[in-house]
């Protein structure tokens, strides 16, 4: 048995016998304990910050006396003079062990900390990134034992911190001398650690210790928009998130549209090649400036998109995409330099691309497959990534099933007469009183109703402006509940619905949200045409899911999942009304925010997770929509409002669907029919 004193690490339990005078990061790296380090042990950084308990500690069969590390040093004490030290605080790489101790490691000072996203009912991040920081000092050349700059950094870097088989681009020997010479042969360097692909790589150097940080881009492509999230890499924070409209928007507001394009048109996929990544370019400028942040310190990046998104970012003509088996030019993860796709970020940085599924279920499915992990939920969930392009997954622990659903921009205020984007002065709260049939409404930016106290005030810097993805599907099941809409999806007319808002539109009607024509704003008004866009994007959204639902061999799901950043928005009770989803309990219908992007950044923050999905994603069974032919069956079913078939169970006991029809031809009254089901 040794004589050793005995340390005792926790959270981990970790624990081993060392020799006095062992200094406590040296005991934790040989345990494999979580404890970090910048500077190699040399009292720079403070990563290694340490506390040690003093007692009997019955758990641990030890008792540690006041004595058992060595004393407060000359280095501890300079660095809380300058940095300051919190009370009970040691530094890891200077304390030395002097008898039976036991040591807290604070979170803080964990490699792998855990990073909480902001939903409270997320899981954490483990904090694991692919570029990490280290100091270290470099032999200064020699005249007997002549080698190059380069090759000594190399091996001081191997001999400190055990990376081997380190490679530099041609920029760092660009610099590489003077910043040597600079910081005194001391320097700290920032590595890419590598993959399967690829060795570590040297991205950026400083000259002595550099107490900053270094960046990560999570971005989430999509057909209609880009956004990001900035990260600092060595603490998981989410610096700053920015989000564009696509600029391919302009050759087509759907994939197949853009698919066309480039079929149609010599040089066109170069085209919306070249317009995605100067719209990267301007998100990449936006996201940067709005952090604070130098373009230059952002050295990884990592990618989810759609399939066609995915190649004519990586400038591949998506042709094969077009038309049956819908075949991807590779459906594996893709590891590439910043250069390669023109990005405005460090020149080395490396580019992750998830691995897309099969077919029309892309990278960004794989990200919500991550975030959301389907396949560890022990009852049944359908994952519904709203968008352009909506993602839909299906599944528990026993399979995955997985489709993509072309819903179109409907949802996002596109091909809506007054839609617009989420933003301020634009309708995303509807309610329409079911006996007066007088709306009332919320605006982006302004808490209050359009009925309460103060809304003209506050609503007057923005203006009412028009309605957004949100509102529209509010509006449309809000004139279902109150009897102005019929389950076809027909406005009444004024002597139908019993009010003067709905108004003559053509051949057909419209109602009135908002009249602002008086004092030089818009019309807001329901058209049939915006009610025909949400139909036809709802039927695709709701006959995937029930596609998914048909082949796992279940009628009902225990847990429907929103995700999207639109997805966030929705109104669980208005989607179930409109029929986007399937008929499930309310409290069981969730947020998930904006899930491909969460994907994203797990991805870019540990390292580890794009194994995992990689792994994933040959487990889900990907279901193509195009050749299913109950799909086309269920589509015209999920037409109605909300569907001509579907009982809807649950949804009926919640609310009163009016039995009303204003197809008479005519100007008539509404008659009541039953609804068939």
């Amino acid at each position: 048995m040794s004589t050793d004193p005995l340390v005792v690490f926790t959270p981990s339990g970790k624990r081993g016998h060392f020799a006095v005078g062992t200094p406590i990061l040296t005991a934790a790296r040989q345990l494999g304990v979580d404890l970090d380090s910048v500077c190699g042990g040399r009292g720079i950084c403070s990563k290694c910050q340490i506390t040690p308990g003093v007692g009997e500690f019955a758990k641990h069969g030890v008792t540690v006396s006041e004595d058992a590390l060595s004393e407060w040093n000359a280095v501890e004490e300079r660095y809380k003079s300058k940095r300051g030290l919190i009370a009970g605080r040691r530094l890891g790489c200077q304390a030395t062990v002097q008898s039976d101790v036991v040591i807290d490691v604070p979170p803080e000072s964990q490699v792998h900390k855990q990073v909480v996203r902001k939903r409270a009912e997320a899981r954490d991040i483990t904090l694991n990134p692919s570029t990490k920081l280290f100091y270290v000092e470099v032999e200064q050349p020699d005249m007997h034992e002549p080698s190059g700059d380069l090759e000594r950094l190399v091996r001081a870097l191997e001999a400190e911190w055990g990376i081997s088989n380190i490679h530099a681009d041609l920029h760092i020997l660009h610099v590489l001398q003077p910043v040597l010479r600079k910081g005194d042969w001391k320097v700290t360097v920032a590595i890419h650690l590598g993959d399967a692909e690829n060795a570590p790589r040297i991205m950026h150097i400083w000259p002595g210790y550099y107490d900053g940080t270094v960046y990560g881009l999570a971005v989430d492509l999509g057909s209609t928009t880009i956004a990001g999230h900035l990260c600092d890499l060595l603490s998981g924070e989410v610096v700053a998130s920015s989000g564009i409209m696509n600029p391919q928007i302009r050759f087509g507001e759907d994939l197949m549209s853009r698919v066309s394009y480039g079929m149609m048109n010599a040089g066109g996929a170069q085209e919306m090649t070249a317009a995605v990544r100067e719209g990267m370019t301007s998100l990449i400028t936006q996201i940067a400036t709005e952090g604070h942040v130098d373009k230059q310190l952002i050295v990884d990046a990592v990618f989810v998109c759609n399939p066609v998104m995915h190649h004519l970012l990586l400038g591949i003509d998506p042709f094969e995409l077009g038309q049956a088996p819908f075949a991807l030019a590779t459906s594996g993860s893709m590891r590439l330099r910043a250069d390669d796709l023109g990005l405005n970020i460090h020149p080395s940085a490396r580019v992750y691309l998830l691995p897309c599924i099969a077919g029309h279920v892309g990278a960004d499915a794989a990200a919500v497959a991550l975030s959301e992990a389907p396949d560890k939920s022990e009852d049944l969930v359908l994952v519904v990534d709203v968008g352009t392009n909506a993602e839909i997954l299906l599944g528990n622990r026993d399979k995955v099933l997985a489709c993509s659903s072309p819903t179109g921009p409907a949802f996002e205020g596109a091909q809506i007469t007054a839609g617009q984007r989420a933003a301020p002065g634009a309708i995303e709260r509807v309610e329409i009183d079911p006996v007066t049939k007088e709306p009332r409404f919320r605006i982006i930016g302004v808490d209050a109703w359009s009925d309460e106290d103060g809304f003209t005030e506050a609503a007057a810097a923005s203006g009412i402006t028009g309605i957004c993805g949100s509102g529209i599907i509010e509006a449309i099941a809000e004139m279902r509940l109150a009897g102005l809409l019929d389950a076809s999806g027909l406005i009444g007319s004024a002597e139908q619905t019993g009010s003067a808002r709905s108004i003559k539109d053509g051949r057909t009607h419209a109602y009135v949200l908002h009249d602002g024509t008086a004092t030089g704003g818009p019309l807001i008004s329901i058209t049939n045409p915006d009610i025909r866009a949400i139909q036809m994007a709802k039927a695709a959204l709701y006959s995937g899911a029930r596609l998914l639902m048909d082949k796992f061999g279940v009628d009902s799901v225990d847990r429907v999942v929103l995700a999207g950043a639109f997805g966030a928005h929705i109104s669980p009770k208005h989607a179930m009304v409109l029929g986007m989803i399937p008929d499930a309990p309310l409290d069981k219908v969730t947020s998930a925010g904006n899930a491909a992007g969460t994907g994203a950044r797990i991805a870019l923050l540990n390292r580890d997770a794009r194994g995992e999905i990689e792994q994933t994603v040959h487990q889900i069974h990907k279901i193509e929509t195009a050749i299913e032919p109950r799909f086309q069956e269920h589509f015209v079913n999920a037409s109605a409002i909300p569907n001509s078939v579907e009982p809807f169970p649950i949804l009926n006991s919640i609310v009163a669907l009016p039995e009303v029809s204003f197809n008479l031809g005519g100007e008539g009254t509404g008659g009541r029919r039953r609804r068939r089901g």
